[in-house]
């Protein structure tokens, strides 16, 4: 099915999974990039229909926990990876090291896989998320933020307190259980493992 964006086979996340938090990261100003990045025109993730339903079962088990899912990105056009590399090649854009990539030389991104000229994201059955504990209002301690550019990042990181890993174990777990396969390097980082369009990298912007 196809709707007026021509987005065949996908939904908005907040349609799917009505109780999902969304913080949109790409549309705002707070990103590695310290602008909004291109493709981006509502504060709204979208999933293929497929990653959409699969999700919809974790936000089920961690309600059951008294959790939320707090999405950061879902889909992601591939005019937005190209805003990415033209940003990475400006070595003079770079406002946003201090907090998003102290340690990383800028001319070291493309080596060190930091940034890439293709995203899974792009595919749209990945998602960057976290947790949120609804006693407290506040998100889970996963020892490090999201987009980090370092190893702090990696989910096995051996520099973060028990707590953080068992955390970032009950994210991993929890994603894991409902098909979703996790990424080395990142702790926040989810692809479907049966996702519909492996080998398509779509490039409509992300809206209502």
């Amino acid at each position: 099915m196809r709707d007026g964006n021509g987005r065949e086979g996908f939904v908005l996340v907040g349609e799917a999974i009505p109780d999902v938090i969304q913080e949109i990261r790409y549309y705002s100003s707070y990103n590695f990039v310290g602008e909004r990045v291109d493709g981006y025109e509502a504060p709204v993730a979208l999933l293929t229909r497929e990653a959409a339903e699969a999700l919809k079962l974790v936000n089920a088990d961690m309600r059951a926990r008294g959790l939320r899912l707090v999405i950061y990105d879902g889909y992601r056009p591939q005019r937005a990876v190209d805003h990415f590399v033209r940003w990475a090649e400006d070595l003079a854009a770079d406002s946003m090291k201090p907090v998003f990539y102290p340690e990383v030389d800028k001319r070291e991104l493309f080596e060190k896989g930091f940034i890439a000229r293709r995203s899974g994201h792009s595919r749209g059955s990945t998602v960057d998320l976290t947790l949120l504990d609804e006693r407290t209002g506040r998100l889970l301690d996963m020892g490090g933020p999201f987009d980090f550019f370092g190893e702090l990042s990696h989910p096995d990181y051996a520099g973060v307190t028990p707590e953080q890993h068992a955390n970032r174990m009950l994210l991993r777990d929890a994603m894991v259980r409902r098909g979703f396969r996790p990424l080395s390097t990142e702790w926040w980082h989810f692809t479907l493992k049966d996702e519909p369009y492996p080998d398509t990298f779509f490039d409509f912007p992300v809206k209502y």
